[in-house]
């Protein structure tokens, strides 16, 4: 019962195998046909936008020529194959593995079968080399495994990747010589040929010539007085309908040597460290240092005078006191 099973499937098989290819081949010739004259109407379009001076419609509409002509070529080899399947339908029939001398051929129609919608034909014959040879022959095919033997020009020409610069131009140069154009070809070169920013790359590293903004650094607000000994006033803040009364001397605030040595301590702490403050030279620091010496020497000199003022107005303000009361 076995034996008269295999026969039977045997016969359906050939018989189905020989249906779908040469169901195959017939509407792969058909549609060869039909895409020539798709390609010719393209290329005479093309030519137009280049002679009115419409390059960048010209060079995104070469792109689906390209994609034709690549399928036109795959149709090309696929028939070759299918060809070959079919005239060898009977050896198939008796072997139970594939035979090395067509496993390129039926490699080939598998791996195009899923990729070539217009050929409903070629998914039959893929199921069926699937129920004979496994699961494994067709998922080695699929996954383009080292062994797998399938057409590298038909891998190539059923690729989804966009034509390379190269091959656009030189399609749209054969396309304005079919037509006797007189198309100069320097603009288009210069901008497929363009390197573009990537902005998903990242910032860009900064170059060693070019130099960083500087950040404004804060100045002490201290100011040294004049060398004669005269007394430092404060600025007075002068409000509408009020006159200006300046600060007495004795109301200014005086700071000692430590605490104006600890407010540039802790003014230095709490300020961002940066590159550009980093880079201050030597001779930059000491000449802050020498005008905050002198700030401190003028802040002693006001102490002292406004001490002096005061106990002279004391004085003063006691014999008139003792005058006052002796009448």
């Amino acid at each position: 019962m076995s034996l008269l099973n295999q026969l039977f499937n045997r016969g359906v098989f050939g018989a189905k195998c020989k249906t779908c290819l040469t169901l195959a081949i017939s509407r792969m010739k058909l549609l060869q046909n039909k895409r020539d004259l798709q390609l010719k109407q393209m290329r005479k379009e093309i030519a137009q936008f280049l002679q009115a001076g419409q390059e960048a419609i010209a060079r995104i509409r070469v792109e689906h020529v390209i994609r034709e002509q690549n399928i036109c070529a795959a149709y090309a080899v696929l028939e070759l194959f299918c060809e070959f399947v079919l005239a060898r339908v009977p050896i198939l029939e008796n072997q139970k593995d594939c035979p090395s001398e067509m496993r390129e051929a039926i490699a080939s129609i598998l791996f195009a079968a899923p990729r070539c919608s217009d050929l409903p034909d070629l998914l039959q014959i893929k199921n069926m080399f699937t129920a004979k040879y496994g699961k494994e022959f067709v998922m080695a095919v699929s996954e383009l495994r080292p062994d797998s033997g399938v057409n590298r020009t038909l891998i190539e020409k059923l690729s989804v990747s966009a034509p390379s610069s190269e091959a656009r131009l030189k399609v749209l140069k054969e396309i304005a010589q079919e037509h006797n154009l007189a198309w100069d070809s320097s603009m288009t070169e210069a901008e497929l040929f363009k390197k573009h920013e990537d902005l998903l790359g990242g910032s860009k590293a900064i170059c060693g010539g070019s130099s960083l903004p500087q950040a404004p650094v804060k100045q002490d607000s201290l100011k040294s007085s004049p060398s004669n000994g005269e007394h430092p006033t404060m600025p007075t803040v002068s409000k509408p309908g009020s006159q200006q009364v300046p600060n007495p001397p004795s109301a200014m605030p005086l700071l000692g040597n430590n605490e104006i040595e600890q407010s540039a301590t802790n003014y230095n702490a709490a300020a961002p460290i940066t590159d550009t403050k980093r880079e201050i030279s030597t001779s930059q620091a000491s000449d802050v240092l020498e005008r905050a010496r002198a700030a401190i020497a003028c802040a002693e000199r006001a102490s002292a005078a406004a001490r002096a003022a005061a106990e002279l107005v004391n004085v003063k303000f006691g014999s008139l006191k003792l005058e006052g009361k002796s009448s």
